[in-house]
């Protein structure tokens, strides 16, 4: 086992995405479920702080590759834009591959717990709704979809 030890918390990061957990073959087709459907691939920190602090609502979705993921999360994301109400902008992360990426996202909704998939809503830079894996897992993509409409009709 490699154990690296560097001080630098970001150059860690750097080191680590460089060696992603997923190669690319198998995360691209599942990227392109929601980029296909108009979501912003955020892949830096520079553009996550961008899209996060952007006025208006800003729908930020813990893409990864489980199948709750799959089953649940992307499928309830998709259905719950047929709503009257939307987020403003669409944009995504992707868990185990866009490492540094991630991990500044995840500094936007602390105090949450880390959770591969998940989902944020932010109206105007400020967290105002988020769904835990725990919330996705063993749900179907139609529950999923109706909390989603709910914080849309609350928050948007």
């Amino acid at each position: 086992m490699f154990y690296y030890r560097r001080a630098d918390f970001f150059t860690t990061f750097a080191y680590l995405n460089f060696y992603a957990m997923y190669p690319e073959m198998l995360v691209k087709p599942m990227k392109s479920e929601l980029t296909n459907a108009g979501f912003e691939d955020l892949i830096t920190p520079t553009a996550v702080d961008n899209a996060v602090k952007r006025e208006g609502t800003v729908l930020l979705v813990f893409n990864s590759v489980c199948g709750c993921s799959a089953g649940a999360a992307r499928p309830g994301i998709l259905l719950s834009l047929k709503n009257d109400k939307k987020p403003d902008y669409l944009t995504t992360v992707f868990a185990g591959f866009d490492v540094e990426a991630t991990a500044q996202a995840r500094r936007y909704t602390l105090p949450y717990p880390p959770s591969s998939p998940s989902i944020a809503l932010f109206k105007d830079g400020k967290l105002v709704h988020f769904i835990e894996r725990h919330h996705i897992e063993g749900h179907s993509a139609n529950m999923v979809a109706e909390n989603l409409k709910a914080a849309f009709d609350e928050y948007c």
